[in-house]
């Protein structure tokens, strides 16, 4: 949110609500808590870009 925040866009961006652009990706692990020997196979789940879906594993 900082970010859009500087950019004066948080009306656009910077969190995840209804009405702002949504770019994101889910991964299958949450690569901050798994062991760093597992990251490398971590994948993609989902991407949105613009709050449409552009890949689905």
């Amino acid at each position: 949110m900082g970010s859009a925040h500087a950019d004066f866009l948080e009306h656009e961006r910077g969190s995840l609500t209804v009405g702002k652009a949504a770019d994101f990706v889910a991964l299958s692990r949450d690569i901050l808590r798994c062991a760093p020997e597992d990251i490398p196979g971590t994948v993609a789940e989902l991407v949105a870009v613009g709050g449409e879906v552009v890949h689905r594993a």
